[in-house]
């Protein structure tokens, strides 16, 4: 199967002198986005040489908590929707949820 066309996403981090990440931009150019900002990122690459998840999690440090606390739900929210479209295992991704509303109960994110 020949490449058509390639696609990239890139992440710019600004850094303190500590190497802590003070602002993150990222751009799209086939979605229509130009350094757009945000707070946090979470990346998953599956190496399957390796038959292991790498892993890159960042926010800046002006992070609210409460953000944090959405962004995480939402993140799990989006994993089980994902895994059901991957796997087509409804039982399991109706588990998930369930565990997304617990945790969203918990963390009183629902009002």
């Amino acid at each position: 199967m020949a490449i058509k066309h390639t696609s990239e996403i890139i992440f710019k981090v600004a850094l303190d002198e500590n190497k802590i990440p003070e602002a993150i931009a990222w751009s799209a150019e086939d979605g229509g986005i130009e350094n757009s900002e945000s707070k946090a990122l979470m990346i998953s690459v599956w190496d399957h040489m390796q038959k292991d998840t790498l892993r890159m999690d960042l926010w800046t440090k002006d992070m609210p908590v409460d953000e944090m606390k959405q962004f995480f739900h939402q993140t799990l929210v989006s994993m089980a929707n994902t895994f059901e479209r991957a796997t087509d295992d409804q039982k399991m991704s109706a588990t998930m949820r369930d565990f997304c509303d617990y945790f969203a109960e918990k963390l009183e994110l629902k009002k």
